[in-house]
């Protein structure tokens, strides 16, 4: 995809170093704000229905995030450039991360409602509304070029669904008390939209280098990204009313950097 395989460079400049000093400070802030939830009884003043709808939500989640992870690492294993190796292990972190911060979240809810959360597994196999999901993640664990895997995840995939779960789901919860998920996922986002810059970095180099990329690149957005729409339209309860359109929107903002507007998404 890339001929000069050390042209790419990750607009954050990540290094080992950088990285852990910039997760230290985003966990120390989430760490506070986890401690706070237990120091002050938080949890007992949220409302019955809303735990109902976060248990809904958060339980199922932690299996496509790692299955983002699982991909974000395939990927890291199979780049030709360490470059791109570093970036894309960094982001495996990140999702390792993620689902560690969910399942503490959820572990602190039990403590107030010890059925919080259960049947997730079954809701991830058989729930229809993430059904859409399942079956466009696991198709991209299947698949086995690295950069069709990168495009599928991080263009097309994660950008609506970070949305709808990073960005939507906690204006929900702040609709109904809950301000401090927004505090947490807003850490996680921050992660997330990494991921599409460094992204959105490889893919224009790709294209500069080499301009027959962009067809290449446009035809694999033609395939994942209606699967990745759906998916998102599927689970829009979980957000606002304007989840799907965000969603949509996010997406789309991606292309736009990359020239890679197509009539699918």
């Amino acid at each position: 995809m890339i001929r000069d395989e050390e042209s790419f460079v990750d607009p954050r400049e990540t290094t080992y170093a950088k990285y852990t000093e910039v997760a230290q400070a985003r966990e120390a802030h989430v760490d506070g704000v986890l401690q706070s939830i237990e120091d002050t009884g938080y949890d007992r003043a949220l409302g019955q229905a809303w735990k109902g709808t976060l248990g809904d939500a958060l339980g199922p989640l932690r299996f496509p995030v790692h299955a983002f992870q699982m991909i974000a690492a395939y990927i890291g294993q199979m780049a030709p450039s360490g470059r791109i190796v570093a970036a894309a292990a960094f982001q495996t972190a990140d999702e390792l991360r993620r689902i560690q911060r969910i399942a503490y979240r959820m572990a602190q809810l039990r403590a107030t409602d010890p059925a919080f959360g259960e049947g997730a597994r079954e809701a991830w196999q058989r729930g229809e509304a993430w059904q859409p999901l399942r079956e466009t993640v696991e198709r991209c664990m299947v698949t086995y070029d690295w950069a069709e895997a990168l495009v599928a995840l991080n263009v097309c995939i994660k950008p609506v669904i970070d949305e709808l779960f990073m960005v939507q789901l906690p204006r929900l919860a702040k609709r109904h008390d809950d301000a401090l998920l927004g505090q947490i996922f807003g850490s996680l986002d921050e992660d997330c939209r990494w991921h599409r810059e460094w992204t959105v970095a490889l893919l224009e180099t790709a294209i500069r280098e080499h301009e027959a990329n962009r067809e290449v690149l446009r035809g694999w957005v033609r395939k994942w990204s209606g699967p990745a729409l759906s998916s998102a339209t599927a689970l829009a309860a979980f957000g606002e009313d304007s989840a799907a359109t965000s969603s949509s929107a996010a997406l789309a903002n991606v292309l736009r950097q990359l020239g890679l507007e197509v009539a699918a998404a």
